[in-house]
């Protein structure tokens, strides 16, 4: 039952986000991203699974480069951001991009070994069961493809950390309690190893999250994040009070001109043999 809840959190709470993600982190996230897309190393015309696909950050350039003769087919838990990549294919008459609402945990519609590579850019630390994401990751794989993943990293090398416990002292959000484990040390190397991937490497890299205000930090922190759903159910003195703590545990990270927050990703590939 605490996976299922965890689950419908994650649901609920990106479906509130998805009007402010990309405002609110498609710049920065894009390293991240960057890196995980070298080191896929996609080619013309190849299938590509891309779970966690959020509002098609990563989905959209994955399908440039594997081309019409490729396939891209985009994963969420959240129906309202796997509409959003479905709509924006249509615009952009992209024919081999496919969204479906599909949990990381349960792709149960996907058949085995059909891929040719797995991508999912910063989703597994919202995962509550992640070696069964693992576990799918592998099982659509054909031998050969190969898997990459991008968590956030250390929770010391991640300024904006404290958003967590703010809300948590808030209400109980039971958002992603272990978030920052998979970025710990070998963490997310390990679990690769552990579902049968071969050739594991990770990266770690590091990076700043600038923001012009102390306004766009907290949107970007409580609206446009994780929290969402709690955020949504907080009242008017609530929110600002926590907004205010927030903006205080960044105060290291002012500028003159907004804030430079220090963040970690690290990226995992793994192949199927």
């Amino acid at each position: 039952m605490e996976a299922n809840l965890q689950r419908r959190i994650q649901r609920y709470g990106w479906d509130r986000a998805v009007a402010t993600y990309e405002q609110s982190w498609a710049e920065q996230l894009k390293p991240a991203q960057q890196r995980l897309l070298e080191m896929a190393a996609l080619q013309p015309g190849e299938r590509v699974l891309d779970i966690a696909c959020g509002t098609g950050l990563v989905t959209f350039r994955a399908a440039s480069t594997v081309g019409p003769n490729g396939h891209v087919l985009a994963t969420d838990i959240s129906e309202r951001m796997v509409e959003r990549v479905a709509a924006e294919a249509d615009s952009r008459q992209l024919a081999h991009v496919a969204a479906r609402r599909l949990g990381a945990e349960q792709l149960d519609e996907v058949p085995d070994r059909s891929f040719d590579v797995v991508l999912c850019a910063l989703g597994l630390m919202y995962v509550p069961e992640v070696a069964a994401a693992l576990d799918e990751m592998y099982r659509v794989l054909r031998p050969g493809g190969r898997a990459v993943a991008a968590v956030w990293g250390a929770r010391s090398h991640c300024g904006w950390a404290e958003i967590f416990p703010i809300v948590e002292r808030r209400v109980t959000s039971d958002v992603c309690p272990l978030f920052f484990q998979l970025g710990t040390g070998p963490s997310l190397q390990l679990a690769f190893s552990a579902a049968g991937f071969e050739t594991v490497t990770t990266d770690r890299i590091t990076t700043t999250l600038h923001y012009a205000s102390a306004d766009d930090a907290a949107d970007a922190a409580f609206a446009g994040g994780p929290v969402a759903m709690a955020y949504s159910r907080f009242d008017e003195a609530t929110r600002l009070a926590a907004r205010a703590d927030y903006i205080l545990s960044i105060e290291p990270y002012r500028l003159e001109t907004g804030y430079d927050i220090p963040g970690e990703f690290v990226i995992t590939r793994g192949e199927r043999a």
